[in-house]
């Protein structure tokens, strides 16, 4: 199940408040200029390839906008799933939004935003944009599950900037 929580810097371990419905994750998200809804699943055939994937997407990638889009597909079996794990749980930020869409599986992308961060849980058919300059991390579980497309507009854009804050490491994961 999707959702949001959202916690204060200052208390990491009790989250403020923690809301499941789709309309109110967005309303929740859409006051800080973050963007997030549930598309419509695609025709997506077992064992598709990253094309195949894109193209049963495609008219949704048009409409956002973005010129380039990369797929991430991880499993349990994955030779090098702690590594890609370790990659994506230090707090960064993009020159430009950081958008991903969610063909199946989870991941939790938590967002710092002024004194709160929000833990969104994101799961298939979940579109998540973060705008440019937000700080945030992600986080796909110790056994992860997911295929996710990135959307983007430059490949230099979608290149991180570490914050060197260690505040990712105070609050839960995807499997805690």
């Amino acid at each position: 199940m999707s959702y949001v929580a959202v916690y204060p810097v200052a208390s990491p371990d009790t989250p403020n408040k923690v809301l499941t419905h789709v309309d109110d994750i967005a309303a929740t998200l859409a006051e800080h200029g973050v963007r997030f809804e549930r598309w419509q699943p695609g025709l997506i055939e077992r064992g598709a390839s990253d094309v195949e994937m894109i193209a049963a997407y495609q008219p949704q990638i048009d409409a956002l906008g973005y010129g380039a889009v990369a797929v991430l597909s991880v499993t349990s079996e994955h030779p090098q799933k702690a590594q890609l794990r370790a990659r994506f749980l230090d707090e960064r930020r993009y020159s430009e939004d950081d958008a991903r869409f969610f063909i199946a599986g989870q991941g939790l992308f938590s967002l710092h935003i002024g004194d709160y961060v929000y833990a969104v849980r994101c799961e298939k058919n979940d579109l998540l944009v973060i705008p440019a300059g937000i700080a945030h991390w992600f986080d796909m579980g110790e056994n992860p599950h997911l295929v996710m497309l990135h959307l983007f507009n430059t490949v230099q854009g979608c290149v991180p900037a570490f914050t060197g804050d260690d505040v990712a490491s105070h609050f839960p994961g995807l499997d805690d």
